[in-house]
């Protein structure tokens, strides 16, 4: 067999895009639209052979791969917990649960969720007692750094 013929393509992207239904990680779609992109140019040009059907299946299938992952689906996190880019959190005012000294780490609960979470683990420059409302000065990792309110 010199060359698969584009029903062939078209069969194989179609299997790979319901396999998608089966593993759901949205990886295996690209690679069936990549072979069905195959099938179709096989439909224009039948005289291409199986290296460069091959080829033009890999290359299709990885840039639409690369293209889903850096542009179209970039920053799709369920939580923003940890994300210290996103200074929404600063000056936000909470409630101490768990008493925080220097060097120890408490625990503070907002009103309304901030970046997916109502508890945040803390920490501050000075002790603060559980039951003190307190402000976020800066978001440190996972961490918030807070102060007396």
């Amino acid at each position: 067999m010199e060359s698969l013929e584009w029903w062939h393509w078209i069969v194989a992207g179609l299997v790979l895009v319901m396999a998608e239904l089966i593993v759901p990680a949205f990886v295996v779609f690209w690679f069936g639209l990549g072979a069905l992109i195959v099938g179709l140019l096989l439909l224009t040009m039948p005289d291409l052979s199986l290296a460069t059907q091959m080829l033009i299946w890999s290359v299709a299938s990885c840039a639409m791969v690369v293209l889903w992952f850096r542009l179209f689906k970039p920053h799709l996190h369920k939580t923003r917990v940890g994300m210290s880019d996103n200074a929404t959190l600063i000056g936000e005012v909470g409630l101490m649960l768990r008493d925080v000294d220097q060097f120890q780490r408490g625990e503070v609960r907002f009103q309304k969720p901030m970046m997916g979470a109502d508890r945040w683990g803390c920490i501050a420059d000075e002790a603060i007692a559980a039951g003190e409302r307190v402000r976020v000065v800066s978001v440190e990792g996972t961490l918030v750094k807070v102060k007396k309110a």
